[in-house]
């Protein structure tokens, strides 16, 4: 039951009704952003408890809660708080500068105190009961006015309703094959020498081309298959990507020349990229905002994990059974896979099964005049072909005309371009310089795994919880920038490992160095690219697939043509100044998060894209 004190704070029924289930709790600062937005006269009775932080002291009060709050608050009272207020510069929705005027700026509270880092508590408050934001209302139907929607707030054949462990089979499915898809762009570099040999190839450029010319398919293979996937759904586009994939798997395994795996490696990478931009639709079709960030922790594994295993593994395959194994094996795994997704996936694009309830409606009914709710209203037929052709230029679109998806995809890409460039060197660098068997170099890659491993941890356990408390302290108004604040600490790593691990090389220092060295390398990376995906897929959560489209194409044509300028590049300048240069690079790239944390919110209206 509500207190008198809690009603005195500004909380809403429903606040008090999550505290007293032990949800989740609001510091005095949260409270007050909530009362002073909801009352502003409020403000100046507040302002004396608020400056010291402490939590009231009716203990009448305190005894109507549970006695998680209680120690809650108990905890708040050991800290001296200093509450601190700044300018997001995102403007609210339309809905909330009508009714709120005083909300024209997004406002990020931090806390400070002896206690630690305000990252710090973010990351202790997690072992807490997770706070939720309230979820968006689905559009239900109207059958007088001829709107087909969702039956109810809780229609189970919404995919946002799916029990927990069908959503999370779903997405750990996705993680599966996205682990072997871009396992398979760099499980053939240690073996590349060994078809050389085979094909008697000596050209650096083309055995550098031959593995990476399956990422150049990434940039093909996303403009046709994610707009397919907003059209006909998630399902049958992802097996067809899936098939695509194993079967040209199989021409690398019989290719018969240099010139034919180069094209048949194209083809695989076309339709592997299915599952990276499809996969993201499917995690805005099944979980709200403040749960998207956990789960495209998992889906980002396999963009990041696997060209990193993959020669590790490829190596030992080469190695003893032969490079021709290591596509026997990928078609092996990708098609076990394929099949175990096919009978357990469903479809999950909310606009294709509303459009399927409308056909059956229409048909049940006898009525002619039914319309998807998600259809603008009076909007004319158009045809196959021109939906087709609209579906197909969405993701260039976003890329052009959006200022925000230019920019971090272009950030993104650079990012991604410096990765597989240094894989161009830990081959030769462990061989020539450690005298390291061709078997035994993938170990190299163990540095950056487990930079991306500890990277993966920390963005998992931060970034829902950072969205939900930024959420509430901007009067429940949730904006996608509040997912970037992160990438700014995390893009200070990427640098310092181009300077360690190069000038660790060019010294001649011990092998285990330039490993270390490495892994700042994959814990800044797994700190941009979770968080980027996301806010990509909460700014467009209708075109979540084309909108990573879009930040696929970009980063695959750096991913396959940059390392292309590695062995001229480092033959130049060495591996000392070789990689100062991409260190150089790394930190001008840093305040791109930031510009677009800072005025994201305002760019984002003021270019609006029609898709």
């Amino acid at each position: 039951m509500s207190s008198h004190q809690d009603l005195e704070k500004g909380l809403l029924p429903e606040e008090i009704h999550e505290q007293e289930r032990g949800i989740g709790t609001k510091t005095e600062s949260t409270a007050y952003e909530f009362d002073t937005a909801r009352n502003p006269s409020h403000k100046n009775d507040a302002s004396s408890n608020v400056s010291i932080g402490y939590p009231d002291s009716n203990h009448e009060g305190d005894k109507a809660m549970d006695q998680g709050h209680i120690n809650d608050l108990a905890r708040q009272k050991l800290f001296l708080v200093q509450t601190v207020t700044e300018p997001i510069k995102a403007g609210p929705s339309p809905h909330q500068a009508h009714t709120n005027p005083q909300a024209n700026d997004l406002t990020r509270t931090t806390t400070k105190s002896s206690s630690g880092s305000r990252l710090s508590r973010i990351a202790h408050r997690t072992g807490t009961p997770r706070a939720k934001l309230p979820p968006r209302p689905l559009p239900v139907s109207n059958l007088a006015n001829g709107i087909v929607g969702w039956d109810s707030q809780t229609d189970p054949e919404m995919p946002l309703n799916f029990p927990e462990p069908k959503k999370w089979l779903l997405t750990g499915l996705l993680a599966s094959i996205t682990f072997i898809s871009p396992l398979a762009s760099s499980m053939f570099a240690p073996g590349v020498t060994f078809a050389d040999k085979e094909f008697h190839n000596s050209s650096l450029l083309l055995s550098s081309f031959a593995v990476s010319i399956f990422v150049l398919g990434y940039v093909v293979g996303p403009l046709i298959l994610a707009p397919l996937s907003e059209i006909y759904g998630r399902r049958y586009v992802l097996t067809g990507g899936n098939v695509i994939f194993c079967i040209w798997q199989i021409g690398c395994a019989f290719a018969p020349s240099l010139g034919t795996l180069i094209g048949f490696r194209f083809m695989a990478g076309l339709g592997g990229s299915g599952c990276l931009t499809i996969g993201a639709g499917m995690i805005a079709d099944l979980f709200h905002a403040d749960r998207r960030g956990l789960a495209t922790s998992l889906f980002s594994l396999g963009p990041l994990f696997g060209p990193v295993i993959g020669p590790i593994t490829g190596g030992f395959v080469a190695q003893r059974i032969g490079w021709r194994w290591v596509f026997w094996i990928l078609f092996i795994a990708g098609t076990l896979i394929t099949i175990g997704i096919e009978c357990l996936n469903v479809e999950t694009n909310p606009r294709l099964l509303i459009k399927r309830k409308v056909a059956r409606l229409s048909k049940e009914l006898n009525r002619s005049d039914l319309r998807s709710v998600y259809d603008p209203r009076n909007s004319a037929h158009h045809s196959t072909s021109s939906v087709l052709a609209n579906a197909m230029i969405r993701p260039l679109k976003m890329l052009i005309f959006s200022p925000i998806v230019f920019i971090l995809s272009l950030y993104m890409a650079v990012v991604y371009g410096l990765l597989y460039l240094l894989f161009t060197t830990i081959t030769t660098v462990f061989t020539s310089k450690y005298h390291w068997a061709p078997e035994f170099c993938g170990l190299a890659y163990i540095g950056l795994g487990l930079g991306f491993f500890l990277g993966l941890i920390v963005v998992a356990r931060i970034s829902d919880v950072t969205v939900v408390r930024m959420t509430k302290a901007n009067n429940g108004v949730f904006e996608p920038e509040m997912r970037l604040p992160a990438c700014i600490f995390f893009a200070c790593f990427i640098p310092i490992s181009f300077f360690w691990y190069g000038w660790s090389i060019q010294e001649g220092i011990h092998w285990i160095v330039p490993i270390i060295g490495l892994i700042p390398f994959g814990f800044g990376m797994m700190g941009i690219f979770i968080p980027i995906q996301t806010y990509v897929i909460d700014s467009f959560p209708s075109f979540a697939a084309s909108g990573i489209a879009a930040l696929t194409v970009s980063r695959s044509l750096f991913g396959a043509f940059l390392p292309l300028a590695g062995p001229a590049m480092y033959e130049a300048l060495g591996y000392g100044w070789g990689n100062s240069v991409l260190g150089f690079i790394a930190l001008a790239l840093i305040p791109a998060p930031m510009v677009i944390y800072k005025f994201g919110g305002r760019v984002r209206k003021r270019f609006p894209v029609k898709l």
